[in-house]
């Protein structure tokens, strides 16, 4: 049988994979962001929003095992892991240590590969939008929302052609 700390480690290794995971996912969509490829970077969309709710699956059972491990050991359930790491066996805590860093790591690096990859693609929609309104200038309507906000809606319905006789 696996002590707590063990159970812990576990969890933490397969949060740790999960961010890898969608830190690849985030990578490969990037690429496929500079490469033009619409198909590859909404396949990936779709990806990343799957395995981002495993990662939510996965981190819940991480922060329920610390949970856990911090009321067996009289502490508060939302007491962080790090908080108990003098609970751990001393030959144990590097590792704990270094699997917090390292998820805490991948966290951050998924974080900002996430924000430069909504600033593209936020970036294309624009650049798509601005085309659309070169191309048919009175199709469109600019709004503002009360924060400043732009929308740009069409204002009719393309026409269409229609076979007559």
């Amino acid at each position: 049988m696996t002590t707590r700390w063990e159970f812990i480690a576990e969890r933490l290794r397969a949060e740790l994979a999960d961010y890898g995971g969608l830190l690849h996912l985030f990578q490969n969509q990037q690429r496929a962001l500079f490469e033009r490829d619409a198909d590859t970077v909404l396949r990936l969309g779709t990806d990343i929003e799957v395995h981002a709710r495993t990662l939510a699956e996965t981190r819940m059972h991480r922060e329920t095992a610390v949970a856990a491990f911090a009321e067996a050991n009289g502490r508060p359930t939302n007491t962080s892991l790090r908080a108990m790491l003098p609970l751990i066996e001393a030959d144990a805590r590097p590792l704990l240590e270094a699997l917090i860093n390292e998820v805490n790591l991948l966290l951050h690096r998924v974080r900002r590969t996430s924000r430069h990859n909504h600033s593209m693609l936020s970036r294309a929609v624009e650049m798509h939008q601005e085309t659309l309104q070169q191309l048919r200038p009175n199709a469109f309507t600019k709004t503002y929302s009360p924060a400043g906000r732009v929308s740009v809606a069409a204002t009719r319905p393309a026409t269409t052609l229609c076979a007559a006789g």
